[in-house]
């Protein structure tokens, strides 16, 4: 399944820091995975006309059932604004039925430091895994 690249719905001021999310879903089953992968293009959406949303991508491991996801927020009040709102809280209860394994990880940045790889959200999902377990 294809990916959805970083978009950046309103660019950051320069010299600014973001707010940064990554996280990390493992279904239970393969049906669970095709409903969360049919569920992504509305919260894409969402974020993308989210107020304070500088950044978003999705990477969508649907037969291995996982999907990581990034985005870059004003502050932390703009990523949960956007967590409470619809369809994003609907599908998230949702969603919980059929998850095996979700984390989350959360961290500052420089502006220009966007758009976030991939590989910096996979160590920091890694190391706040490490740290829940020790």
């Amino acid at each position: 399944m294809p990916d959805v690249p970083w978009s950046t719905p309103t660019p950051p001021a320069p010299d600014t820091e973001v707010y940064v999310m990554a996280s990390r879903f493992e279904t239970e089953t393969l049906a669970g995975a095709f409903r969360f992968f049919l569920r992504s293009p509305g919260i894409i959406r969402q974020i993308r006309s989210a107020p304070g949303a500088h950044g978003v991508a999705l990477r969508a491991r649907v037969f291995s059932r996982t999907f990581l996801t990034l985005s870059a927020w004003q502050d932390r009040d703009a990523l949960h604004r956007f967590a409470r709102s619809e369809p994003h809280r609907s599908s998230s209860r949702a969603a919980a039925a059929f998850m095996r394994e979700s984390a989350f990880t959360f961290w500052t940045a420089p502006a220009s430091a966007l758009p976030v790889t991939w590989a910096e959200a996979d160590r920091r999902l890694a190391e706040d895994g490490r740290e829940a377990r020790s």
